[in-house]
């Protein structure tokens, strides 16, 4: 008994593995029974017998889609990124958003500079957010003076490149009726647009724009460590002081205008 029911076990397993194929076969010998009763019926003739064959395949491929599986994949395609550490770590402190106006002019002259040719001019207006920061692993030096704490920081750095907002930037050139130039002299200013911006974040008008919001930044990122150190109350620290290295005093510990002080 247990053999045969073991076998019977096999045999059920088998027939379940197989129902798919059979039915599709079975289906097969429907159709083309069916085709040919038709050809029957209707006294049609067939002049090539590759027809039958192509009518029974339409009929399959219909039915076989009844009983497809599938999946659809899309896939992207990303090209490899490089990718650039920023030191031990950055303190990001200030953003600042300016309309940049960058313009060039170009004067010809012949006849020993008696006859002009004209003027060439173009511009082009951008907004550009810089973004500031300094670097933690460079020098810190603290001071303490009566209840204030003085941080000598290190110099404010700008972010490269600039994020320079090209969907709102506007593009104009105009030259004299003798001069054919301001396509060419409008393409030269817009492909040294990066170079020129960078070179402007770091200069000092524009470091000036955000001092003190860096300051500020700095004074609170001391204050949490004061904090978390439970020294920043009545009885210890009131007040933060910051300077940045770029910044002259006359007097190291001489008494400066707080940045921060303790509110009560």
């Amino acid at each position: 008994m247990g053999e045969r029911e073991t076998g019977n076990a096999g045999l059920a397993e088998l027939i379940v593995k197989l129902r798919w194929p059979l039915t599709v076969v079975m289906l097969a010998l429907i159709v083309l029974l069916g085709v040919r009763w038709v050809l029957r019926g209707t006294g049609a003739v067939l002049d090539d017998a590759g027809d039958a064959v192509r009518a029974v395949g339409e009929q399959l491929a219909s039915i076989g889609e009844r009983f497809q599986t599938g999946t659809i994949t899309r896939t992207f395609v990303s090209s490899i990124p490089k990718i650039h550490g920023t030191g031990l770590g950055n303190l990001e402190l200030a953003t600042v958003e300016v309309e940049e106006i960058i313009s060039e002019s170009d004067e010809r002259w012949i006849l020993w500079d008696r006859f002009s040719l004209g003027e060439t001019v173009s511009e082009i207006r951008v907004p550009v957010t810089y973004r500031y920061h300094l670097r933690l692993a460079d020098a810190w030096e603290i001071e303490i003076s009566d209840q204030t704490c003085i941080v000598h920081a290190p110099r404010v750095r700008a972010s490269q490149p600039p994020a320079i907002h090209t969907d709102r930037m506007t593009k104009r050139s105009e030259s004299a009726w003798l001069r054919f130039n301001a396509d060419q002299q409008l393409e030269e200013l817009e492909r040294s647009l990066t170079p020129t911006l960078e070179a402007y974040a770091e200069d000092e008008r524009h470091l000036n724009l955000v001092r003190e919001q860096s300051r500020r930044t700095v004074a609170e990122f001391v204050r949490s460590w004061l904090l978390m150190e439970d020294h920043w109350r009545d009885d210890r620290f009131r007040s933060i002081v910051v300077v940045f290295e770029d910044e002259k005093i006359a007097e190291p510990t001489q008494l400066m205008r707080p940045t921060l002080k303790l509110e009560r």
